[in-house]
């Protein structure tokens, strides 16, 4: 089973953590195993004081009979400029760019780690925190991952002196003009889970394993998921899928050409052909997608030498299984919709690539 690590975002009001906690005992949640806080400088200082000096999360602890929780101050994170700098508040483009780049940095690093359930608490800090912490979960997340917001009844929510219904009665006073008593008993606190989105099959690995940018994890994810778009550059002997290059022998790539002009011309999707079966009619459409490619080379060359009594099964397997390797190491998650795919149950199956035709161009410059 894997461990829960509760992760919250919080600004000036460091209580929505002991709240979140309260909220995952009552409703019989996982708890966590241990706690980090990502949030400003001043947020730091404000979760230091009242969490660990003042002892309220040891207190919740105690009160309601729970193992301690890894947590000390090492576990607070403090947000930073590019330069290292620490985010005091989030007043500009630059601190807004700091503070996304930082949410997402920590939220892939956390998902990295196999073992364990990440649970994120978007309950405090300003709006846009909440915002960046939850769609950075939906680029990264996982099945085990949640995405939570705690609910607290309006006269304690806020409130300096609350920070969790304790289980005996506690005064306290109304944070407003009137004063009135409350007793921290009486606190309603709900957790609301978040239902998001998970992004991350159409991230690049390249993303997954190494730090980036918001901006840029964001771009990776909406290439990955938008539509296809293919782009073949006979000069270059290469596939272009959504921007990103897929390089090919002229043997491969002119497979792959030879299967896309018969869906152009209206021809059936191709079988693979039987053995001791070699297919002249393939062959000879085959060879004049890799002369295209790779010019009038004669008897000499070994592709069309292979050909000479037709396509078998050998080749036309061989270029299949190439292709769809180079295709999936590229582009990961995002390759269905390049491969070529079969269809139909033996031995009628036939092979076809899922693209129309306006999603393909040909540069022949």
């Amino acid at each position: 089973m894997n461990q829960s690590i509760l992760l919250a975002v919080t600004g000036l009001t460091p209580q929505v953590v002991t709240e979140t906690l309260y909220a995952l005992h009552r409703q019989g949640g996982d708890m966590p195993v241990a706690i980090h806080i990502l949030t400003t400088a001043e947020g730091c200082q404000r979760a230091k004081l009242t969490l660990i000096n003042d002892g309220w999360l040891a207190r919740f602890y105690k009160d309601y009979g729970l193992p301690a929780v890894r947590f000390s101050e090492e576990h607070i994170h403090i947000l930073q400029h590019a330069n290292g700098d620490p985010l005091n508040d989030i007043r500009s483009q630059a601190d807004n760019q700091a503070m996304a780049d930082g949410i997402t940095e920590w939220i892939r690093t956390f998902t990295a780690d196999a073992e364990t359930a990440l649970h994120v608490s978007i309950a405090g800090g300003r709006k846009t925190m909440g915002f960046y912490a939850g769609y950075a979960l939906s680029l990264y997340g996982r099945s085990q991952d949640k995405l939570s917001h705690v609910l607290v009844a309006a006269d304690y929510e806020s409130h300096p002196q609350f920070y969790y219904p304790t289980p005996y009665s506690q005064v306290i006073y109304g944070n407003d003009p009137s004063r009135k008593p409350l007793d921290t008993r009486q606190a309603e606190v709900m957790l609301a889970d978040i239902p998001f989105v998970r992004l991350r099959h159409g991230l690049d690995q390249a993303l997954l394993d190494g730090k980036t940018s918001f901006s840029q994890t964001v771009a990776n994810a909406q290439q990955a998921l938008g539509p296809a778009n293919l782009i073949i550059d006979l000069a270059k002997r290469m596939l272009i899928a959504q921007g990103t290059p897929v390089k090919q022998i002229p043997a491969d790539l002119a497979f792959y050409l030879w299967i896309l002009q018969r869906q152009a011309d209206g021809q059936p999707a191709p079988q693979c052909p039987s053995d001791g079966a070699p297919e002249r009619d393939y062959a000879a459409q085959y060879l004049q997608q890799y002369r295209r490619i790779n010019g009038e080379l004669g008897g000499a060359d070994r592709t069309i030498a292979a050909l000479q009594n037709g396509m078998s099964k050998t080749f036309f397997e061989q270029r299949k299984s190439r292709i769809n390797k180079a295709i999936n190491q590229a582009l990961s998650h995002a390759a269905q919709a390049y491969l070529i795919q079969a269809e139909g149950k033996r031995p009628r199956t036939r092979y076809s690539i899922k693209l129309e035709p306006e999603q393909i161009s040909v540069d022949t410059s």
